[in-house]
């Protein structure tokens, strides 16, 4: 009887067992956070909708259609809009026949929708300059909130 006394005895309670259950929740999160950040970072496939995306965002941006982050203005390069617009006219006319009914569709729409909106912003800067509401700024000299590139229209 005297042995049993002597054997060390192994007490788990409730305090360890919720400290080491916190434990690995918190570790548990750490790895989901860890794989959501990753998740983020990953790429979109490269095919014609990213390409298609690439070139209707970066008309758009210089119609105006997003703010420079700089100045929280919109920054308006028709020159540039017309050349992205002309870039997606000219993979339209190069793939045809090459794409599957669904992306030869979403180009020529995009395509399509994206000249539409460069006529409606044209007008609209012609009339701004004319009634003062605009300025032509040669970006090149470091007026506006330009893309050092040519023209662009401030104030709009």
């Amino acid at each position: 009887m005297a042995d049993q006394d002597n054997e060390p005895k192994l007490i788990v309670d409730s305090d360890w067992k919720s400290q080491a259950e916190a434990e690995r929740q918190k570790l548990a999160d750490q790895e989901q956070q860890k794989a959501e950040r990753a998740a983020e970072r990953e790429l979109p496939p490269a095919d014609i909708m990213g390409i298609v995306q690439i070139l209707a965002t970066q008309a758009l941006l210089y119609m105006g259609a997003f703010p420079d982050p700089q100045t929280g203005r919109a920054m308006v390069a028709m020159d540039l809009a017309k050349f992205h617009v002309d870039l997606l006219g000219t993979l339209e006319e190069k793939t045809k026949g090459n794409l599957t009914p669904e992306e030869e569709e979403l180009v020529k729409q995009t395509a399509h929708e994206l000249r539409l909106q460069f006529v409606e912003v044209n007008k609209a800067v012609d009339k701004a300059i004319a009634e003062g509401r605009a300025q032509q700024v040669d970006a090149n000299q470091g007026r506006g909130g330009g893309t050092g590139q040519g023209p662009g229209i401030t104030g709009v």
